[in-house]
């Protein structure tokens, strides 16, 4: 297994904007699937997922305003996060799943592919009211 770091998670207000990022090391991202996922008290939901021809998909509640990419040369995973509500305040993770079976990536939220990833440490995000 790789190393999945996030960063740009912070404080904002109702409304504003953050860009969270996850360095990968040790992938291929085009053997990958990868994606972001949220703590929940139940576990964590997945948020948005990237195949390895950029086909993205994204988790209902997002309702348009997120935003993933990847940029395969850097290793770099990114999460443009636009109209951010305080219902969007907890833990954000980086996830990475291997595809075994080239014909069938299957990255959409929900998937049997993200049963058991790859997770990242984490980066908080805090919406204020």
């Amino acid at each position: 297994p790789g190393r999945l770091v996030e960063s740009g998670g912070g404080s904002v207000e109702a409304g504003g904007s953050l860009r969270l990022s996850c360095n990968a090391t040790g992938y291929t991202f085009r053997t990958y699937c990868l994606g972001w996922f949220r703590q929940t008290p139940a576990g964590r939901m997945g948020v948005a997922a990237i195949d390895p021809d950029h086909t993205t998909n994204y988790a209902d509640f997002v309702k348009g305003r997120f935003t993933i990419s990847k940029d395969d040369a850097q290793n770099t995973l990114f999460l443009q996060m636009n109209g951010l509500k305080p219902e969007d305040t907890t833990m954000y993770y980086c996830a990475a799943a291997y595809i075994y079976h080239p014909g069938s990536p299957a990255c959409r939220l929900p998937s049997p592919v993200w049963s058991g990833p790859d997770w990242g440490q984490g980066t908080q995000v805090t919406v204020a009211s």
